[in-house]
């Protein structure tokens, strides 16, 4: 069946006067639908998925390995979203450990440390070599948008939608590297946004990585039926709550998902 946009694009239409959207949608036939695909929004923690793949580029290229072990410190410490921040130094953390914190919780002392263990230059030059043009990653993460004198990391659906369709499709890293990936994303424990209204079958698979700060919420990920792979991207700002945003991501992805037809 041919995709029907004129579902989504209504659904669009209903639930702007809630805040500001973008979204980027790919469907199971490599076909892209957006709305305002190419303007810059705040990227909050959907800029960790380019430090994910730059990981996993590292770890292709023998430069590291998933056991690699790092000793929590205080000073790796940092404000926001996650449970090490909470936890008593001294404690062994995996390289694995840390990728499933920073994507499942979204653990912000997680990713600082992966971020200072690879470099920040390494996660821009993936960013580049992704053709993400207009998103960054300039700083690191504490648990706020950024101050006078910083950089805001920034980010457009249109960018996000093919640096997932580049999981999807194996060409982010290694065949076994993108399947890691998409493992860690289908770990996401918030299922408010992306994965609220996906079936809960085994015909079904989802995966994503949330974003949230004031007025902020996000979501970049992928739906999958029998019938093939939706990858989405959606980025909201100017939102009363992060439960308003929640609810708008959640009833967009399901309008893509009958725009798409991916449901058999």
């Amino acid at each position: 069946m041919k995709t029907n946009w004129t579902i989504l694009s209504a659904k669009l239409d209903e639930i702007s006067r809630h805040g500001d959207i973008g979204i980027s949608v790919m469907s199971h036939t490599g076909e892209v639908w957006s709305r305002q695909g190419d303007i810059q929004f705040p990227a909050a923690s959907v800029a960790k998925i380019p430090v994910m793949i730059t990981i996993y580029r590292l770890i292709d290229l023998g430069q590291i390995t998933l056991d690699h072990e790092h000793v929590l410190q205080d000073d790796d410490k940092s404000n926001g979203s996650g449970v090490l921040r909470h936890m008593h130094s001294g404690i062994v953390l995996s390289l694995s450990d840390l990728i499933f914190l920073m994507v499942s919780i979204s653990d912000n002392t997680a990713t600082n440390i992966l971020i200072r263990t690879v470099g920040m230059n390494s996660i821009q030059s993936t960013i580049r070599e992704l053709r993400m043009y207009n998103s960054n990653l300039s700083r690191f993460f504490v648990g706020r948008l950024a101050i006078e004198g910083e950089r805001e990391n920034m980010a457009t659906p249109n960018d996000y939608v093919h640096a997932l369709d580049a999981i999807v499709s194996g060409e982010a890293a290694s065949t076994s590297a993108c399947e890691a990936m998409l493992t860690t994303l289908s770990l996401q424990q918030n299922r408010h946004r992306i994965g609220r209204y996906v079936p809960k079958d085994s015909n079904f698979r989802w995966g994503s990585k949330t974003g949230t700060n004031p007025g902020i919420t996000n979501d970049v990920g992928f739906v999958t039926s029998s019938l093939g792979t939706m990858r989405i991207a959606i980025l909201c700002r100017d939102l009363q709550s992060e439960v308003v945003g929640e609810q708008l991501i959640a009833d967009a992805t399901l309008a893509a998902m009958q725009s798409t037809n991916i449901f058999p």
